[in-house]
């Protein structure tokens, strides 16, 4: 028997927004029949995190006091509970949360068009989704200024403590249709 190794148990009461502007067509393209951006806001049900949808302004948000958890719609296959432990984490330490996944290709130094040595991936990180917002940050900010989580996790990390967490191979990020075959094949049920 394999074991989640993120247990669901309550969160406090959380809102969530599946990202999927500025992401062309791909996060409605199928992961096991369904849309991805589908199957990202089913997992944000699944964890307890009450889904918003983009008619919801930020004064709203900000008057609800609560948490808000922004999970792009080009990591499907984030596990519910690790959504929920994402929550669980940002509240315990006050701190904006995000995700991220290590860095698996070999990256070069370029310096005036040549290729030079390789960068240390073991430093680097990849962000994926979520990226969760304690109350006190939302209510500090006037809205989202990215929609690109690497750029917003840069932000973010400019004025408020942030935490990083790593997502399990199932949180990976796609970016073309061919990432959504391998993560289809990655998380095909046994």
């Amino acid at each position: 028997m394999t074991t989640d190794p993120y247990d669901i148990a309550s969160i406090p009461p959380t809102l969530g927004a599946v990202v999927e502007a500025e992401r062309g067509s791909l996060p409605f393209a199928l992961i096991h029949g369904e849309g991805l951006v589908a199957c990202a806001a089913w997992a944000l049900g699944e964890a307890g995190i009450t889904p918003i949808d983009h008619g919801t302004s930020w004064a709203a948000l900000i008057e609800s006091g609560e948490p808000l958890v922004l999970h792009d719609a080009l990591c499907p296959m984030t596990p519910a509970a690790f959504l929920a432990d994402c929550v669980r984490v940002s509240e315990e330490r006050s701190a904006v949360v995000v995700a991220v996944r290590p860095v698996t290709d070999t990256v070069k130094q370029v310096e005036d068009g040549y290729v030079g040595a390789t960068i240390d991936r073991d430093a680097l990180v990849v962000v994926t989704s979520p990226i969760v917002l304690p109350a006190v940050v939302v209510a500090s900010l006037d809205g989202l200024s990215s929609y690109d989580f690497a750029t917003l996790a840069g932000q973010l990390a400019a004025r408020f403590p942030v935490v990083t967490l790593e997502a399990p191979p199932a949180g990976r990020r796609v970016a073309s249709l061919d990432d959504v075959r391998l993560l289809e094949a990655l998380t095909r049920p046994a």
